[in-house]
């Protein structure tokens, strides 16, 4: 006990170190400006986040965040098709995008002195992109065979999918991604144009660079790029709030598959929801417990133990920008059904609402969350990550530097709190996933369930 404490202050200081300086800044159009230095190695981060995503969209067109993204590569009144990713190489970086339920966000890594590159292109694409009706017709049919090869061919990820759209009846989440086929197959050319121009504005955009820079060089740099663009009328979303769960909702899907799969959701606040935030780091505390590694609860016991489940996970994001779900999941091992993990699991949330944890579990788990939080340091493009995907949820890229001391600062009785709170059957979406027989000839690619897709 006393060394793993020992760990965690030293990975503490350690993390203090690794805190570069962060200068915010507000260019006149209102566009945000956040700078992090890191000077250990002449390389730099930019990245454009876009406060939009699939959970803006409304029905009848799921995915057109999605598909501008892959548009936003096609060509600008200054730049042809193409042509953005050509000048990235050549000047030696690397680029792409993508695309998630809360945001879009493009990025380029380079070397630093090319950082005016990257400014040129993107301020570019951010008002003057050219949307083409024969480059849309060919982007769109690629996103409609992804849409194939990643979910509709892959029973996990299509069982992850019905049961998102299970699990919420009002709020946006419901609606995937990458977007409903036939949403895909309805879009038009001019639904995009007015995505486009309704969303992609200065004001409605966080600049991100890390790296070896001079903070104030890069905001008089984003000034001579961005600072001409003209702000937008930004309307926010509807709130599309969820109503409370009246009871539990259970769903099978009924595909081709080799193994079965069984995924259970909680319906759980997050940082930007919550009423008394630390019960937002405990749910953290409470994921680590259970799947933080080979010494968590489901692994060691579950897998390695009683062999009930050849895997089995959960998962908890803190940052959505709406209430979310607390994720658990296994798959039978070998000579076990799927009632047998679904007990197994079930049994695990009882433990946790009945017992508090004991003191050395808790330690090492903190002791994991904050080595995990080190260690991310060492990527600029992480570092960029974190700012972004904070700011573009709505939250304050400073929380950032709260999150280890508030984690280290949940107790066992928190952690046994949230479970009795809310891993409750009332909140609870459950599907399984039973395969039917394989065409012989069609083998389904194995797949890892989630909503991010990049172009």
């Amino acid at each position: 006990m006393r060394v793993v404490l020992i760990v965690v202050l030293l990975l503490c200081s350690q993390l203090v170190l690794a805190r570069g300086a962060v200068h915010e800044y507000q260019l006149d159009n209102g566009m945000k400006l956040i700078v992090k230095e890191d000077h250990r190695a002449p390389v730099v981060v930019t990245q454009v986040w876009y406060r939009v995503g699939a959970s803006y969209e409304h029905d009848g067109i799921t995915g057109i965040s999605h598909v501008l993204e892959h548009m936003m590569f096609k060509g600008t009144k200054n730049h042809e098709a193409g042509e953005f990713s050509r000048i990235i190489a050549e000047n030696g970086g690397s680029e792409n995008a993508f695309t998630s339920r809360d945001y879009t966000a493009y990025f380029q890594r380079l070397e630093q002195s090319r950082l005016p590159v990257s400014f040129e292109l993107e301020a570019d694409r951010m008002r003057n992109l050219q949307l083409d009706e024969s480059e849309f017709a060919k982007e769109r049919k690629v996103v409609m065979e992804e849409r194939r090869l990643r979910t509709e061919d892959k029973p996990t990820s299509l069982t992850y999918e019905q049961f998102q759209a299970t699990a919420f009846t009002s709020s946006s989440y419901r609606n995937p991604t990458i977007g409903w086929m036939d949403d895909l197959e309805n879009l038009q050319l001019d639904d995009l144009q007015v995505w486009y121009e309704r969303w992609y504005a200065p004001n409605n955009a966080v600049l991100v660079v890390v790296g070896d820079v001079q903070p104030d060089a890069v905001f008089k740099l984003a000034k001579q790029h961005f600072g001409p663009l003209k702000p937008e009328q930004i309307q926010a979303p509807k709130p599309r709030i969820e109503p409370p769960q009246p009871g539990q909702r259970r769903i099978t899907v009924s595909v081709p598959a080799e193994v079965p799969y069984l995924l259970m959701g909680f319906k759980v606040p997050v940082l930007g929801t919550a009423a008394d935030v630390w019960e937002v780091y405990a749910l953290e505390v409470l994921s680590g417990i259970l799947d933080g590694g080979d010494s968590a609860r489901l692994t060691r016991e579950l897998v390695r133990g009683s062999q009930v489940a050849s895997s089995a996970g959960a998962g908890y994001d803190l940052y959505d920008r709406q209430t979310s779900l607390f994720l658990i999941e296994g798959t039978p091992a070998n000579g076990q059904d799927i009632e047998a993990v679904e007990q197994a699991l079930h049994e695990q949330i009882r433990r946790l609402q009945e017992r508090p944890v004991e003191a050395g579990e808790l330690a090492r788990v903190k002791a994991q969350v904050v080595a995990s939080d080190v260690f991310e340091q060492d990527s600029i493009y992480y570092q960029a990550m974190q700012i972004g995907r904070l700011e573009s949820v709505g939250l304050d890229w400073s929380l950032m530097d709260e999150y280890v001391e508030r984690v280290n600062a949940v107790t066992a009785e928190q952690v046994q709190a949230v479970a009795k709170k809310y891993l409750v059957a009332r909140q609870q979406t459950l599907a399984v996933l039973d395969p039917l027989p394989q065409d012989p000839g069609k083998k389904p690619r194995p797949a890892t369930p989630g909503d991010g897709h990049g172009h």
